[in-house]
């Protein structure tokens, strides 16, 4: 199967999506705003996207949601679990789910309103929380603790994240084939980790929005499903050569994958509290995710 090469997004692409967001904010601003902001950010990209791009057919298409706390880990692990409320009917149908992996923060607001964006779209998803309920403001030190600790013992988010997947599939209302993890930063290398530890229990796929890689071919070559990745060109974190790397090796142990470089970006550039926060970036990358996911999961 022939592999796509890395994809950097042209200045064009953002300039366009610079236009359409304009748009969208002045189509979608009622119901939008009401959505959580960091930083004094407003409309959020995300949101703007999620909202139909300025579609009237697509923001009707969303969908209501509900949502509850739940212990999916062990005795006292909670995670935030979404999704599409059902018909009334008591007819249940059968759901994608995705596992979404917080930062180095914790499962704050932030990760709790992109859980409540993807289930409009017609997922089941569950936050999980791998710092034992703790969330982190402004202490970087904290956050290098919480996330060193489990850099150390990796088997602690392995089963964690693993423990969430097998709860989807224990739902009603999940297909449990159909199953992605997706996550940014700490949370993106925390996807990857429990991708590269689910051979025996197989993801239908796979979202690192720039997280630290690997290059193990014996690591990667157990992952059977499609990998999309989402990284910026400045990022002094996961450089494009490490990148570059990665795909080559997903490539060669034949992982079908699509991974995005983008210009002139930094780290966490998606997340609007970050000081890199790039908000055409983070639509179009969203918009990616949602592609992604939809030919993947709902096909």
């Amino acid at each position: 199967m022939k592999q796509p090469t890395i994809t950097t997004i042209t200045t064009t692409t953002v300039a366009m999506l610079s236009m359409m967001l304009l748009a969208v904010a002045f189509f979608v601003a009622p119901a939008a705003q009401k959505s959580y902001s960091q930083g004094g950010t407003g409309l959020s990209a995300m949101t703007l996207v999620s909202f139909g791009n300025g579609n009237s057919s697509a923001v009707a298409n969303l969908q209501p949601t509900e949502n509850k706390t739940v212990t999916y880990f062990g005795q006292n692990t909670l995670g935030y679990l979404v999704y599409p409320s059902q018909n009334q009917s008591g007819e249940k149908s059968k759901l994608p789910a995705v596992v979404m992996i917080h930062e180095n923060k914790g499962l704050n607001d932030y990760i709790k309103e992109s859980a409540n964006l993807l289930a409009k779209n017609g997922y089941v998803v569950l936050a999980v929380d791998l710092f034992n309920g703790e969330v982190v403001t402004d202490d970087q030190n904290r956050s290098r603790e919480l996330t060193g600790a489990i850099r150390e013992n990796p088997d602690i988010a392995i089963e964690n994240t693993k423990a969430a997947v097998q709860y989807l599939q224990s739902l009603d209302n999940v297909d449990p084939a159909k199953i992605a993890s997706l996550g940014w930063c700490f949370g993106g290398q925390q996807s990857l980790q429990l991708a590269i530890n689910s051979k025996d229990n197989p993801l239908a796929a796979t979202v690192i929005y720039y997280g630290r890689l690997t290059n193990n071919t014996q690591a990667l070559s157990g992952i059977t499903w499609p990998v999309l990745g989402i990284f910026g060109d400045k990022d002094q974190s996961i450089s494009v050569d490490s990148v570059t790397q990665f795909q080559k090796t997903l490539n060669e142990t034949g992982v079908t994958n699509e991974i995005y470089v983008y210009p002139n970006v930094g780290h966490a550039f998606a997340n609007p509290s970050n000081d890199n926060y790039a908000t055409k970036e983070t639509a179009d990358a969203w918009n990616k995710t949602l592609d992604f996911l939809g030919r993947h999961l709902k096909t």
